[in-house]
């Protein structure tokens, strides 16, 4: 193995889903500036994550279905006027 390669700084972390408020501990070395007081009574590194194994759609079995026909279409009649308009000119 090649020597210093690897980081010194690692440290307990706490990772938070905001979507669900999951949390979970462990070590990392990724900066941050927000802290959290974690069920131990100390004080942790908090690094606020928008999903996790909690709340992503493929470990939760809850798929979303996205109906891009229907955005498309709303977006069609919502500038037909401007489109139709601009046309006409």
């Amino acid at each position: 193995m090649k020597k210093d390669i690897h980081p010194k700084d690692y440290r307990l972390v706490v990772f938070k889903d905001m979507s669900n408020d999951y949390a979970f501990i462990t070590k990392s070395t990724v900066a941050t500036k927000d802290t959290i007081v974690w069920e131990d009574g100390k004080e942790y590194p908090l690094v606020k994550l928008e999903i996790s194994n909690t709340s992503h759609p493929y470990y939760t079995g809850k798929m979303k279905l996205i109906d891009t026909a229907g955005r498309v279409d709303k977006f069609k009649t919502k500038y037909q006027k401007h489109y139709e308009n601009r046309n006409k000119a």
